[in-house]
């Protein structure tokens, strides 16, 4: 028997609705320069500054800022900028040969700006006696403070598209056909974290706040109405926008059962619970605004994370929840997870990539491969592995890894070092620390990519982190089949399963017929609806509105929702349902 497939409603298009500033939120070209017509009347000469995300359209704004307004002068903040070469010169070191890894870059915008070049611009800015300047780019805030500040934003999975499309390179690179995987590197260790920074430190000074994501229709709102919005959101339940791509080992269970469009290569990855590249969005009336949600994450963070994660983590979002679908397709790589020491000091990463595979659904004969059989002999083991990497013979996967068979339900810890790979026939929701990227691939099936290149595979890396003793004695009595019964009640059930003691990450599973009441432990939590087609989470005191989930969606509850209960709802009224709950242990 298959695994079962069946269309469910799971929603592909999750909103918050913000109350109160429907007045203050815009769209599309004629509205927004209206409201900023309507700011700069009367002002003989008026200062725009828009500050951009690198990625933003630039001369989409700068064509429709020109077509309304007839005494206009256009700055491009990025011509007082260091040219190309002379950023890689600065950079190469962190971004290193490898097409995969860097080394997370400390770098602040203004080191990349020539302070001469700024000076003539700002003289420039000041020279112009009447109409409108509009200073615009990546560093625009630099220039000057102008009148207005606009903060022009846009959501991480939205700049990959664009990499993958060769609409953009990098920022000031002429890069747009190079290798995808070397443009994210680059974007991931070295401009994403130095635009943070710049967006942390300009975002309370902004006067508005635009959605440059959909081609030729942004949408703008106040400062005031996105703070309020980012209060409203960490005061209830709120799932991301979910993103779903094709993979070389994609199977057939996201498409039928989340009902998503057909694609020539089968989806992979579902990525509904990682706030670093997903989404949110905030309707305001009929106007839908999407921002990233790691936005949430830096100005509401306490509120979010609780304060123990937030002096534990910073500003970061620790737990990250994505589906894995091999059903119909292939394996995954065999592949290891660094050490936290070795990933701080080879990656810059204050922590690592704990993992786990939650067992969504399987076929018959479904396995997973998880640490060394017992006695093996690791140098050979790792000449063999050489050996498949040079294409002179496939690796005997069996001789010497762990196999298991994956049912339905069944929960794997995977801590660091320790092998593995989700085998053909399962569909693994992965429950993990956020350092989602470093994944060092030992073997790939003699396969290539859906580029038609070979993936990359890092035995260098791997090699100095396996954990040689996770061996099958250990990862049976640490890892495998750890399900301890913590309470129950009238109709449910509460379960400790998945990860083990070494992993930050603890996970509870509620079996449950009849409202189950939920207490805050100081963290913020992420669940999953694994089992049954709906459920409502409600406040106790009335504090936030019914908020329903559906089979198989993420969803958060923010360390400022002090407790909430969870019941069957709808076509599951009076069943028996369960969900997955991960929290940092504190």
């Amino acid at each position: 028997m298959e695994a079962k497939m069946i269309r469910s409603r799971y929603n592909i298009e999750p909103f918050v609705k913000i109350e109160g500033w429907d007045h203050e939120a815009w769209r599309n070209y004629n509205h927004i320069l209206n409201e900023l017509k309507a700011r700069f009347l009367g002002e003989e000469k008026s200062v725009l500054v828009i500050e951009c995300y690198p990625g933003v359209r630039q001369e989409e704004m700068i064509t429709a800022l020109q077509a309304q307004f007839n005494e206009i002068t256009i700055i491009h903040a990025e011509d007082a900028a260091l040219s190309g070469e002379q950023i890689s010169l600065k950079v190469d070191r962190f971004l290193t040969d490898d097409r995969v890894f860097g080394y997370m870059a400390p770098f602040t915008i203004d080191e990349f700006y020539v302070q001469d070049k700024l000076q003539c611009l700002k003289n420039e800015v000041e020279a112009i006696p009447v109409g409108l300047v509009v200073v615009i780019g990546f560093g625009a805030s630099l220039v000057t403070k102008g009148d207005v500040l606009i903060y022009a934003d846009i959501a991480r999975w939205e700049i990959q598209q664009r990499y993958r499309s060769q609409e953009i390179g990098n920022w000031r690179i002429e890069n747009r056909e190079e290798d995808i995987l070397r443009k994210y590197k680059r974007g991931f260790f070295f401009e994403w974290r130095m635009a943070d920074r710049l967006k942390r430190s300009i975002f309370e000074q902004m006067d508005y706040y635009l959605d440059t994501n959909t081609k030729n229709d942004p949408k703008m709102v106040t400062r005031e109405a996105l703070l309020s919005g980012l209060k409203q959101t960490v005061s209830q339940p709120f799932r991301l926008v979910p993103y779903f791509d094709p993979g070389v080992w994609g199977g057939v269970w996201l498409e039928a059962n989340i009902d998503l469009p057909p694609r020539e290569h089968p989806y992979a990855w579902g990525f509904d619970g990682v706030p670093e590249e997903n989404s949110l969005c905030f309707t305001y009336g009929s106007i839908s605004l999407e921002l990233p949600s790691i936005n949430l994450v830096f100005f509401q963070t306490k509120a979010l994370l609780g304060e123990k994660v937030y002096a534990r983590f910073g500003a970061e979002f620790p737990i990250r929840f994505d589906f894995l679908d091999t059903v119909g397709g292939q394996n995954l790589s065999l592949q290891v997870h660094p050490s936290t020491d070795y990933i701080r000091e080879t990656f810059g990463m204050p922590y690592t990539q704990d993992e786990s595979y939650y067992i969504l659904d399987a076929n018959p004969g479904a396995k997973v491969y998880l640490g060394v059989k017992e006695g093996i002999d690791t140098e050979q083991m790792l000449k063999d592995l050489e050996r498949a990497q040079a294409g002179e013979a496939s690796f005997p996967a069996d001789t010497y890894i762990n196999s298991y068979a994956a049912s339905k339900h069944d929960h794997f810890s995977i801590p660091a070092g320790t092998i593995h790979c989700s085998c053909a026939g399962c569909m693994v929701l992965e429950i993990s620390a956020t350092p989602y990227i470093f994944t060092f691939k030992l073997w790939d099936w003699d396969r290539l990519g859906l580029d038609g290149k070979p993936r990359p595979i890092h035995l260098s890396h791997g090699a100095k982190v396996i954990d040689w003793n996770r061996t099958s004695h250990w990862i049976e009595n640490e890892i495998v089949g750890k399900v301890d019964p913590i309470s129950a009640g009238n109709g449910w059930i509460e379960e400790r399963t998945g990860l083990h003691e070494l992993q930050f990450i603890e996970t509870r599973r509620h079996w449950f017929s009849e409202l189950v009441r939920h207490d805050a432990n100081g963290s913020v939590q992420m669940l999953n609806l694994i089992e049954g087609e709906e459920a409502v989470v409600e406040s106790p005191d009335g504090e936030f509105a019914p908020f329903v989930v559906r089979y198989a969606e993420t969803f958060i509850i923010p360390a400022a929702v002090k407790c909430y209960t969870i019941r069957p709802s709808g076509p599951s009224s009076g069943k028996t349902i369960a969900t997955i709950k991960a929290f940092v242990r504190i």
